[in-house]
């Protein structure tokens, strides 16, 4: 698999945001969250939400990215084993 650049990182978790399309013409955002300092996979996870579908690539990917900084968060505020 090839590594990409983190659409986000700081020191403590690295957002990946992508998307695909559904067939129809929409997409939906793809994402993955990483919690750096145990290499934890916070997103996806198994029954994990489907972000979208959205009309554009643009909207997909952005909301991606604000779901994965509210994964962050809640993440900072109450960090899971």
């Amino acid at each position: 698999m090839a590594r990409h650049k983190a659409d986000v990182a700081d020191d403590e978790f690295e957002i990946y945001a992508s998307y695909h399309s559904t067939g129809d013409g929409r997409y939906i955002g793809g994402l993955k969250v990483v919690r750096k300092t145990d290499r934890k996979i916070l997103f996806p996870f198994e029954g994990a939400p489907q972000i979208g579908p959205y009309d554009s690539v643009e909207e997909a990917r952005r909301a991606a990215v604000e779901y994965g900084r509210a994964i962050v968060a809640a993440d900072r505020a109450s960090p899971e084993a």
